[in-house]
């Protein structure tokens, strides 16, 4: 697609010098591999090949303004940075926009403490729950009084300028609210606009409806975090709801070819056989006009 690159490990790429969203990471919040897991969906010969993948985030950059932004902190952190300064030159470390208190989603903050990066005052754009909670629980709160974060509130609905380029919108989404509120976020560019929504409980209980947010964008990233029920024997799948790749590519199924193109799938559980590339799932995905995100793209805004 015009506007897009990828960044290939081990390769510097091109200088980049406008807006632009780097995709840092595509699995469920263990990642993939994913610890202690035995099964072949980790150890399979295919799966021992594939580079690892690092749970869902999206890093936001405004080259000319010398930031970027991350949404979610996740406990890969460290590779994501990494990954991020390998495309765009940063001015310190950047800042962040949380969704919710599930540990793939927050708990990378710790490196930004003084045992490791002791950071000054990066901004984390959190909604009220997750402020709350951050402020409430060690050893987040000691972040905050020791001011290696400063955190910013947002509100659902209300646009954030994060840079005269860039723009950001938080949107409730319903899932799991066990500590937080859950968050997606639009985000807009000069010429281009995302959805990063990783986690949802069911697309029915969405307000705004989960098609109106995907026709005011030009790409959608959305939760894949499960294929079918099959992969999940003797789970209860109510307690880890999520909406299954195979509903998702039927309840899209009516949208129009350029509509369905704008859904990538992200949040992959390791037991997703989407997971990998050349996989049965990854055609049936292909084939609905559907793609999964890969960890690397870089998208222009």
């Amino acid at each position: 697609m015009p506007g897009e690159a990828f960044i290939t490990p081990g390769v510097q790429p091109v200088s980049i010098s406008s807006p632009c969203a780097l995709v840092l990471g595509t699995a469920q919040d263990g990642g993939h591999p994913q610890a202690g897991c035995k099964a072949a969906c980790c150890n399979s010969t295919g799966a021992l090949e594939t580079a690892p993948l690092y749970p869902s985030a999206l890093a936001v950059c405004d080259p000319t303004a010398g930031q970027s932004w991350i949404i979610d902190c996740t406990p890969a952190f460290p590779q994501q940075l990494a990954l991020l300064e390998k495309a765009i030159p940063l001015n310190g470390i950047p800042g962040f926009l949380l969704t919710h208190a599930h540990i793939g989603h927050y708990t990378g903050l710790i490196q930004l403490g003084r045992e490791v990066l002791n950071a000054a005052g990066a901004e984390v754009y959190v909604l009220e729950g997750m402020k709350a909670f951050l402020e409430s629980n060690l050893p987040w709160k000691e972040l905050i009084t020791e001011k290696n974060i400063e955190l910013r509130s947002a509100r659902p609905g209300q646009a954030i300028d994060l840079s005269p380029a860039i723009r950001v919108t938080p949107h409730l989404v319903p899932h799991r609210d066990e500590y937080s509120e859950t968050a997606c976020f639009r985000v807009e560019g000069p010429t281009r606009s995302l959805l990063w929504l990783p986690d949802v409980d069911a697309w029915e209980d969405m307000t705004p409806a989960i098609e109106d947010l995907i026709s005011d964008v030009d790409i959608a990233f959305l939760d894949g975090t499960f294929f079918n029920a099959e992969e999940l024997p003797g789970r209860d799948l109510r307690s880890i709801a999520h909406p299954f790749i195979e509903d998702s590519i039927r309840r899209f199924s009516t949208l129009p070819a350029v509509e369905r193109e704008k859904i990538r799938f992200i949040h992959l559980n390791h037991s997703n056989p989407a997971i990998q590339p050349t996989s049965a799932a990854a055609r049936e995905i292909e084939q609905a006009g559907h793609s999964i995100a890969r960890q690397g793209d870089l998208i222009e805004l």
